[in-house]
């Protein structure tokens, strides 16, 4: 039955590894989509999960398959630990993204972990998961997925851009909404904060203590990715092939190596939008005050952090939207967006 209120939480693991991210929120409908988010929080991955995670691309199918089951009951476990502490009922699904082991869209492959029917009877509720797969099979990218909730939700907004593992931009062009992964983030300067001893890189006060190198600014920048047009989006294993050699060839210190990186994601976000618009900053590494000095630098334009919850959880806001309109049989999915064949309504429905 549609419904014009939905309770759901929305639950959703990026490629930094920060943890998994659970929203319970309410989403409503009339004449257009609304939502408050009640309670939200961040679980970190353990040493372990980091590690079987941060590795996961490099491994057989088979062992990835057996991880996609382990992970599975991990997130059973903290799901319903999470609904259970805060006491919520009524819901109307779990809408989870799954974390991203394998994304080969040009091959025909993705492949998120988590996403197995048994997790839903582990939760004992109704669970919307899978977004990617059927996008890849209508020759999509598979990604972002996130862009149908910008323009449902974030639609006062000239670009929504979200600094996590990657960048992503969405915004709407000749009434189509274009999205596509501008460059890596978090995936990359949290190895080199790790490296260092810290978990990221507080503020960027690690990166403005380095020095700038002109000749890997100008090695990054002349990756050929930066040059094609979206639809295009970013996984691992590219940062493994693509970028991994080009800092490790510099043979710098970790912390010139950050600012550095700082500087390229600065410069390939600020060619990305246009001056005197409005951006709407979420994702971890808007936390990142001299990342963002860095592209101000580059391009004038009104740069809008919001709330810390939508910070933190405006993705898992959004797949908990995704799910919503999977139940209700609508689109959540923009070819304009992936390059897929058609807009579609992706996932798949489980039942306890």
């Amino acid at each position: 039955m549609i419904k014009s209120k939905y309770n759901v939480i929305g639950v959703m693991s990026g490629t930094s590894l920060d943890g998994l991210d659970l929203a319970y929120m309410t989403l409503m409908f009339k004449e257009h989509w609304t939502f408050k988010i009640h309670k939200a929080e961040t679980i970190p991955y353990s040493e372990n999960w980091s590690k079987r995670l941060r590795h996961i691309v490099n491994q057989p199918r088979e062992v990835i398959d057996a991880i996609n089951l382990d992970y599975t009951e991990y997130l059973g476990e903290v799901i319903q630990k999470f609904i259970t502490v805060n006491t919520i009922d009524h819901l109307d699904a779990v809408c989870s993204h799954g974390h991203t082991a394998l994304h080969q869209p040009d091959n025909g492959l993705t492949y998120q972990i988590g996403n197995h029917p048994k997790l839903a009877k582990l939760i004992e509720q109704r669970l919307v998961c899978d977004f990617r797969v059927q996008d890849v099979e209508l020759g999509g990218q598979g990604a972002p997925l996130v862009p149908i909730g910008d323009r449902l939700l974030f639609s006062k907004y000239d670009y929504c851009i979200n600094l996590g593992g990657f960048a992503n931009i969405s915004s709407e062009i000749d009434n189509k909404r274009i999205a596509y992964d501008i460059c890596p983030v978090n995936i990359v300067m949290n190895r080199y904060a790790n490296a260092l001893g810290y978990d990221y890189d507080d503020k960027g006060m690690i990166a403005k203590t380095g020095v700038l190198n002109q000749e890997l600014l100008h090695n990054l920048n002349q990756i050929g990715f930066y040059k094609e047009k979206p639809p295009k989006s970013l996984g691992l294993e590219w940062v493994d092939n693509t970028i991994s050699p080009v800092l490790e060839e510099s043979t710098l210190s970790d912390a010139d190596i950050l600012r550095t990186f700082v500087e390229h994601i600065a410069l390939q976000i600020a060619s990305s939008v246009n001056a005197n618009t409005r951006v709407l900053f979420t994702g971890g590494g808007t936390y990142n005050d001299f990342l963002l000095e860095r592209i101000i630098n580059y391009k004038e334009f009104e740069l809008i952090k919001p709330s810390h919850d939508l910070i933190e959880y405006k993705e898992a806001l959004i797949f908990g939207l995704l799910g919503v309109l999977k139940l209700r049989g609508e689109i959540n999915c923009l070819s304009s967006v992936t390059g897929a064949n058609n807009d579609h309504s992706s996932g798949e429905i489980y039942y306890p």
